[in-house]
């Protein structure tokens, strides 16, 4: 009896701590993953789920005799790894992106949402083992960006796979269910692996000091300022095409450009994450296993580089919010630091695209001109901006190069990927 009694009241607490847990991950995921400062909610979230994983692993027997699923341990772990996402993203730091592909790696190899959804179904109660489902899915989904970021080949194709094939079996579970939203995921999916796909067998786009010289060795360029030496810490990468290839939210041409801007991880960091992932994986078959180990070694890039610029991945912003992001920013930017801006758009909206493809010359003359715009410099060109925004066309959807003259007074190094970049050049008119 006194052990029923203590089983359930260790159950209890765990339940409490995941609600507090929970609330506070809501409050971290709101805070927005650019400008500088320190993130309390994030730090927070982490102390209230490292809480949970230690209750968990010194009281497993309890918790399980109190009835803890495999699932919920799942969804602490999987929360820790998002957290660690999150704060790659913020911070650009190589052991975060290792923290969430030791996490998730260890979720997926142990099984806790497939088993747990296995047994729901078993069990008849179909309504939570959709939910376990869905967990899975969207689980997985977030493990593929962590392993493409990652370059680990050989666990997108499985993890892929193993995606496409849940998605057919939960269908098949669940006959009356619309699953819509996945098969697109799974087309975006597709279309994604397929461009990327070129570069499967190729070295990775990042810096890799085994093959490219070291920045002492690179031939040195005159300062743009006799006293200040500038370094690149900051960018601000978005894109913006209509039917772009992109997987959830994250597009081909910010992938490749943030790899772009990172350093390859170094030997002494490749054999740390193979440690951790071969501590993550221990099968435990006594029960909902705690044995991760999150406390991740600080040796795992080369100190001899500098660190890599943070980053703000921006997907498909609207033109004001572009220029909002930048002005944080901005703001923020110390004196030493360069901002990189990488933009890929289209200069043509839809309206435009289907009036050329369908219009003659004069027709697509008036179609333009239905929406005037005053700008310096337009003179009622078509090819002297980039185009942000959904269907259809018009003024608020357009930036011209005179909306980032404010952002020049920091040094700014302007990245345009489109057919009307020309507008951007100095000196243009």
């Amino acid at each position: 009896m006194a052990d029923g009694e203590a089983s359930s009241g260790a159950y209890r607490e765990f339940k409490a701590l995941t609600e507090a847990a929970d609330r506070k991950f809501a409050r971290a995921r709101d805070v927005p993953l650019y400008g500088g400062g320190v993130d309390h909610h994030s730090r927070k979230a982490f102390k209230a789920y490292t809480r949970l994983w230690r209750l968990q692993q010194e009281r497993r027997r309890e918790l399980v005799a109190g009835g803890l699923r495999r699932w919920e341990i799942g969804e602490v772990a999987s929360r820790i790894g998002q957290l660690y996402y999150a704060r790659y993203l913020r911070t650009a730091e190589p052991r975060s992106l290792v923290g969430a592909y030791v996490f998730y790696e260890a979720i997926y190899s142990r099984g806790y949402f497939a088993a747990a959804a296995q047994v729901v179904v078993g069990g008849g109660y179909r309504h939570q083992g959709l939910l376990i489902r869905y967990k899975e899915l969207r689980f997985i989904a977030r493990f593929l960006v962590v392993a493409m970021l990652m370059r680990r080949a050989e666990a997108v194709d499985h993890l892929a796979s193993r995606l496409r094939s849940l998605v057919e079996e939960t269908k098949s579970a669940y006959p009356k269910t619309n699953f819509k939203e996945w098969k697109q995921v799974l087309q975006e999916l597709g279309r994604f692996l397929k461009a990327d796909g070129a570069y499967k067998g190729s070295r990775s786009l990042r810096y890799d000091n085994l093959f490219d010289s070291f920045p002492s060795n690179l031939a040195p360029i005159a300062r743009f300022h006799s006293k200040r030496v500038l370094k690149l810490k900051e960018a601000v990468l978005t894109s913006y095409h209509r039917n772009e290839v992109k997987f959830t939210e994250l597009t081909l041409d910010t992938f490749r450009m943030l790899q772009c801007l990172e350093w390859e991880p170094t030997g002494s960091y490749q054999i740390a994450a193979k440690e951790l992932t071969e501590n993550g994986t221990i099968s435990d078959q006594s029960g909902p296993s705690g044995l991760i180990d999150i406390h991740l070694s600080s040796e795992i890039s080369d100190g001899n580089l500098p660190a890599n610029p943070q980053k703000a991945i921006i997907y498909h912003p609207t033109v004001s919010h572009l220029l909002a992001v930048l002005a944080t920013v901005c703001e923020e930017l110390s004196q030493d630091s360069i901002l990189l801006v990488y933009l890929s758009a289209s200069g043509f909206s839809e309206q435009n695209i289907t009036s050329q493809k369908y219009a003659s010359s004069s027709s697509y003359a008036r179609a333009t001109s239905v929406y005037p715009i005053d700008k310096p410099n337009s003179n009622g060109n078509s090819d002297n901006h980039l185009w942000l925004g959904p269907r259809g066309s018009g003024g608020p959807n357009n930036l011209y190069p005179e909306d980032l003259i404010p952002f020049t007074r920091y040094p700014l190094f302007l990245v345009i990927d489109s057919e009307n970049s020309h507008a951007f050049k100095a000196g243009y008119t």
